[in-house]
């Protein structure tokens, strides 16, 4: 028999986890081109937008754009790579923004300013030892692709993420060795804007879109392994899942098969990139939903023979359903996700469901289902973080979950789980993707900025600075 595990693998990555769009700043600097998260405002028009209903493709007047400056760490990313080398990080997650190396996403030539600016932010990593972590695609699209193309509506976006994923794999086989090709890919049935860029029309069917482009992001994600196979063999690429099990309300049948079939919606991606092919179930609910892929010859043979070398995944709360109608008035509206209100569970000041046994359960799901090594690429709590009298920060509730997380985390490699590593979502204050505010913050390091995008910038450290500092240097042994 094998020799229990104890502790977590010698190797394991440790760190944090960041998004370009939403730390970045210097939103059309150095050439950069503007994105479809630069288009999202604060306030009401936010979700209207990210669920495709987009007014103009340029920024409005008198909207706020938080995406524009951001944290900026464009000018800030030494000062915030040394604090986190402090914590001890032995990888930081990250994505590219694909506007900064093709302003239109279309163009001819790639932007030399921005394939620089992520050359001078890898080396800084590697300069402290952290390993990067490269999602290619996380929620930002060329605005560009969107008004000329449509988005992922269009198959020709497959030959230009295509040159992209193709020109940074070239520029950076030697610097990056973890990639992610979409981050959170199911993201794209829920606010299909996010996703994938997505702008409905009056009167298109709108499944029928999400499902054409999910196809397109599929093939494109699986040339995106091959390109970067061929240009490093060493290269470990992955797909990304926003994950959470969904439990059933009751042992009714109907409520299982529900929760089944809730689960699927989003395991449909990564079975896809993982299995290599279109699940059978997937197949049915496009027959019956009138659903009709146009794929073209060779799309088959190419997500079969290149499916990913991990499943990365994203982990904030578990679900819950019912198809009893009074069941389903008790509903929260945390995170994107619509779940009944789990009664054994509390909540997040945002009703994120906290449940740290789900961490465990769904880590377990997983590897069971794909049996490749899991990487945790996201996992925290939003709160608002108030400095006291003498300007420290006592966040205990960010530390409490944290905590209880990393446990399950452990107790799931007791399982027999492979993971690699686990980056906690927003080591550094960051704007909020879901609502664009930065009061709902995440960090161990405070940001001083607020929802209006006034503030000095400055950094400080939070109580859990130090204690997820503590957590890195005994590999998972001291969570006190």
């Amino acid at each position: 028999m094998d020799k229990v595990i104890k502790t977590f693998p010698e190797g394991f990555l440790w760190g944090g986890a960041i998004a370009a769009n939403q730390t970045e700043g210097a939103y059309l600097e150095d050439g950069k081109g503007l994105t479809t998260v630069d288009l999202l405002p604060t306030g009401e028009k936010r979700y209207s937008i990210m669920t495709g209903n987009l007014p103009s493709y340029s920024p409005l007047e008198g909207e706020y754009y938080p995406s524009h400056k951001a944290i900026d760490f464009y000018h800030h990313y030494k000062e915030d790579i040394s604090l986190f080398a402090e914590m001890g990080f032995k990888s930081l997650r990250l994505s590219i923004s694909w506007a900064r190396i093709f302003p239109n996403g279309d163009d001819a030539e790639p932007n030399e300013a921005g394939l620089k600016f992520y050359d001078n932010v890898f080396d800084e990593l590697k300069k402290h030892g952290i390993e990067p972590i490269v999602t290619l695609a996380h929620f930002d699209v060329p605005v560009h692709l969107v008004e000329a193309y449509g988005s992922w509506k269009s198959r020709k976006l497959v030959g230009y993420f295509e040159k992209y994923a193709r020109t940074v794999f070239t520029r950076y086989k030697d610097k990056v060795k973890y990639w992610l090709t979409f981050n959170e890919i199911n993201m794209l049935l829920h606010l299909p804007y996010v996703g994938a860029g997505l702008v409905f029309q009056k009167g298109e069917n709108e499944q029928q879109v999400k499902y054409q482009a999910a196809h397109h992001q599929l093939v494109a994600s699986a040339i995106a392994v091959k390109a970067g196979h061929e240009i490093n063999p060493d290269a470990q690429i992955g797909c990304m899942l926003a994950a959470g099990m969904t439990y059933a309300y009751s042992s009714n049948p109907d409520d299982v098969l529900d929760a089944m079939e809730k689960d699927r919606e989003s395991f449909f991606f990564i079975d896809v990139q993982s299995r290599g092919e279109y699940p059978g179930y997937a197949k049915r609910f496009f027959r019956e939903k009138g659903i009709t892929i146009q794929a073209e010859d060779g799309d088959e043979a190419l997500l079969k023979n290149h499916t990913v070398d991990y499943i990365g995944f994203s982990y904030y709360a578990s679900r819950l359903t019912s198809t009893d109608p009074t069941v389903q008035e008790n509903s929260t509206s945390g995170n994107v996700f619509g779940s009944i209100s789990n009664p054994y569970l509390q909540k997040s000041e945002w009703g994120w469901t906290i449940d740290p046994k789900g961490f465990r359960i769904t880590a377990n799901q997983l590897y069971d289902r794909y049996q490749k090594p899991l990487f945790v690429v996201e996992n925290g709590i939003g709160a608002m973080d108030e400095p006291n009298a003498a300007g420290e920060i006592n966040d205990d509730y960010r530390i409490d979950y944290l905590r209880a997380h990393i446990k399950q985390m452990s107790e799931a490699i007791q399982d027999g789980v492979e993971l690699i590593g686990y980056t906690s979502w927003g080591p550094i204050d960051i704007v909020s993707a879901s609502t664009g505010e930065m009061k709902k913050r995440y960090g161990y390091i405070y940001v001083d900025r607020d929802n209006k995008g006034e503030g000095t910038l400055d950094r400080s450290k939070k109580k859990s600075f130090e204690w997820y500092k503590q957590v890195i240097q005994s590999n998972g042994a001291d969570l006190a």
